[in-house]
């Protein structure tokens, strides 16, 4: 198609004024499905994404999303824009459906400039649910803050779009097709991924566990892995038809919410916690970086299962030659630490987001990385990994031939544990939730010496991080109560909520492998809940007498 040809093609839209709520957060812009649906919204972001991401021009994109309300239309008019700035060529995959980690390990295959997906995450789908885009960079993770708030700034000075006047993609099966001078290669999104895991992980010894009387449960939650799973563990590992449960991707994810914790993900949590059919049980969350692991009465805290991983690495083919080193965000409990220093490796910690462990990772300075909020992944990709973390045990409990419960015991007792909760108080109007935040945080100073759950009070702070690598600041991450026996308590607000805000209580107590490491967590914490509650007057000002979610 000759230049004229295509400019004819391309409609040049005028806003009437730009979008002033366009920030991305740490994994995003996420809002409404309502709000993406409101005219020139979705379009005005993508403008914005176009005109920042460098090597638009000629470059390839990756885009895909977790199938969830929306996520067809939205990839049409992706493509249709970025064939009217000049993209050479968009790899996405049958029915849209691209999982996270698995558009990640695109974007590096196919060196592409970066990756447009489509989630919201561990959200709530459908009409009345949410929506998100987020960009990811040429090395497959999440774009910098840099880029983030270059695109937040081109959206709040933006005078119209680009986007090329008709469409029409056809998703459903594997092909080429143009738009204008684009080039859509439209790919089975399974296949690399797949093929990825085989490389990792001892594929012979795991399908010989799963034939055997080790019976597994993996709820894909109606989300983005029910094809990846279904592929990996019902065809290629030989699992029983059935061993993968909501596999079929929804759009409302089947009117559940995609988050693999205990209280949304209750159906496996009862199989596993309350009965004695089956030996290990896994979900993963909507876009399908997030996991879940359970076994046989044994719920595994996503803080333990890095510091698990981390310690036996070596037992699995992709990781045998050893770790460079290791990362947690922040709020993860210090279990990897421990582990981390007895193998002799570095160990970072991070703010929470992924995509501050993408500069430790491409500098070759740790291999592994998580955070409590159910992510774990390696250098492998630049996300984390739901069905990687699955794999990854499922081996270990193959090459070591015992159970999940088994595994946590001779860990602990060779490291100690360390008693772990995360408190979640969801949908806080938001002059409420700051106005306790704020409060704490007028606090600190005056803090430090001072009496808390008999212990006393070491250090009180907002964190902040300077990265080794590139050497930039990053402030204002949570406020943090080092006690000084080693326990901590950590309050945050999340950004990755749509509707209020939503306050996170991190609660940490350690002992040693001499104490008592067979406690009920929220008893062995119960002195750090109170006292918390009390000093920042969590129910007084919430108004709520519980949380909404305990991990």
């Amino acid at each position: 198609m000759t230049s004229s040809d295509l400019a004819s093609r391309v409609r040049h839209v005028a806003l009437a004024q730009p979008f002033t709520d366009q920030k991305p957060g740490t994994s995003g812009l996420r809002k409404s499905s309502r709000q993406f649906q409101t005219p020139d919204y979705l379009e005005s972001f993508i403008e914005a994404s176009l005109q920042v991401i460098p090597g638009v021009a000629g470059g390839t994109l990756v885009v895909g999303g977790d199938g969830r309300f929306g996520n067809r239309q939205a990839i049409e008019v992706i493509a249709r824009m970025a064939a009217a700035h000049g993209v050479a060529r968009i790899v996405t995959t049958t029915g849209g459906i691209l999982s996270t980690p698995a558009a990640s390990n695109l974007i590096r295959q196919r060196g592409a400039i970066g990756g447009i997906i489509l989630s919201a995450s561990h959200n709530p789908g459908g009409p009345e649910g949410d929506f998100g885009v987020k960009i990811n960079g040429a090395n497959g993770g999440p774009a910098p803050e840099s880029l983030t708030d270059a695109v937040y700034a081109a959206t709040k000075s933006l005078e119209g779009y680009r986007i090329l006047e008709d469409g029409g993609l056809a998703l459903d099966q594997p092909g080429e097709q143009r738009l204008g001078d684009l080039v859509v290669e439209v790919i089975d999104g399974v296949d690399d991924y797949v093929a990825l895991m085989a490389r990792l992980f001892d594929f012979e010894r795991i399908a010989a566990l799963l034939k055997s009387d080790f019976r597994v449960a993996f709820d894909a939650m109606h989300a983005v892995t029910g094809p990846y799973a279904t592929r990996l563990f019902e065809g290629l590992l030989g699992a029983p038809a059935g061993t993968v449960r909501n596999g079929t991707p929804l759009e409302d994810f089947g009117g559940g919410h995609p988050d693999p914790n205990l209280t949304y993900a209750h159906d496996l949590a009862e199989l596993l916690l309350q009965g004695s059919d089956y030996a290990f049980g896994a979900a993963c969350d909507g876009d399908g970086d997030r996991n879940m692991i359970l076994g046989r009465n044994c719920f595994v805290n996503p803080s333990d299962s890095l510091a698990v991983l981390t310690a036996n690495a070596t037992l699995v083919p992709g990781y045998a030659s050893g770790l460079a080193g290791v990362a947690r965000s922040m709020p993860t409990s210090a279990a990897v630490d421990v582990v981390a220093k007895e193998l002799g490796i570095g160990c970072f910690e991070t703010p929470t987001g992924w995509k501050f462990f993408g500069n430790l990772l491409d500098a070759g300075r740790i291999t592994l990385c998580g955070e409590e909020s159910f992510g774990t992944g390696s250098d492998h990709i630049r996300e984390k990994d739901g069905l990687w973390a699955v794999l990854f045990w499922l081996n270990i409990l193959a090459v070591r031939g015992c159970s999940v419960a088994e595994v946590m015991a001779e860990h602990w007792s060779r490291f100690g544990r360390h008693y772990y909760s995360r408190h979640d108080y969801e949908a806080i109007a938001s002059e409420a939730a700051h106005g306790l935040y704020d409060r704490v945080k007028a606090m600190l100073p005056e803090l430090v010496g001072q009496p808390f759950a008999g212990r006393t009070i070491a250090t009180a702070d907002d964190f902040a991080y300077s990265d080794p690598v590139d050497g930039s600041l990053t402030s204002g991450q949570g406020l943090r109560l080092l006690l000084d026996d080693g326990s901590r308590v950590v309050l945050r607000l999340s950004g990755t909520g749509t509707q209020g805000a939503t306050l996170r209580v991190y609660l940490e107590s350690y002992v040693p492998p001499s104490g008592d490491l067979n406690q009920d967590p929220q008893v062995a914490l119960a002195d750090l809940i109170s006292a918390i509650d009390g000093l920042a007057e969590i129910k007084t000002r919430t108004g709520m007498e519980r949380p909404t979610v305990i991990t």
